[in-house]
C-alpha cells in the first residue's frame, strides 16, 4: 500500500489542523492505520490508531482528548484532527498502515510525512 499524508502547515497555539493520507490498494480497509510524529532531534513517536473496521482506537497520552482519528474505507482515507495545538506539537507526521503488531504500534508500511509547526 502507497500512503500520501497532506494537510500540514504553520498554526498558532491553540489552533486546529486536520491532516489526511490517501492510500491505494483495494486491501485498504484490512488494514489498521496510525499516525506517528517526530519532532526535531527525537525519535519517532505514536499519536494514534484505528483498526480496520474502526471500533478500536487508541492514542498517546500526550494528544488524549486534543486529537481524532477517524478512517473513512469509502475514500481509502484516514485523518487526524489536532485541535487544541501546542508548541510542543510540532513535528513531521507520518501515517502509516498494516499493523504486525497492533498493541505495540508496529507498522509495516509508511508514508511521507507532513510537516506541522505550532507557533507560540
Amino acid at each position: 500500500v502507497q500512503l500520501q499524508a497532506s494537510g500540514g502547515g504553520l498554526v498558532q497555539a491553540g489552533g486546529s489542523l486536520r491532516l489526511s493520507c490517501a492510500a491505494s490498494g483495494r486491501t485498504f480497509r484490512t488494514y489498521a492505520m496510525g499516525w506517528f510524529r517526530q519532532a526535531p532531534g527525537k525519535g519517532r513517536e505514536f499519536v494514534a490508531q484505528v483498526n480496520w473496521i474502526g471500533s478500536n482506537i487508541d492514542y498517546a497520552d500526550s494528544v488524549k482528548g486534543r486529537f481524532t482519528i477517524a478512517r473513512d474505507n469509502g475514500k481509502n482515507a484516514v485523518y487526524l484532527q489536532m485541535n487544541s495545538l501546542k508548541p510542543e506539537d510540532t513535528a513531521v507526521y507520518y501515517c502509516a498502515a498494516d499493523a504486525r503488531d497492533y498493541a505495540a504500534h508496529e507498522y509495516n508500511s509508511w508514508g511521507r510525512g507532513t510537516l506541522v509547526t505550532v507557533s507560540s
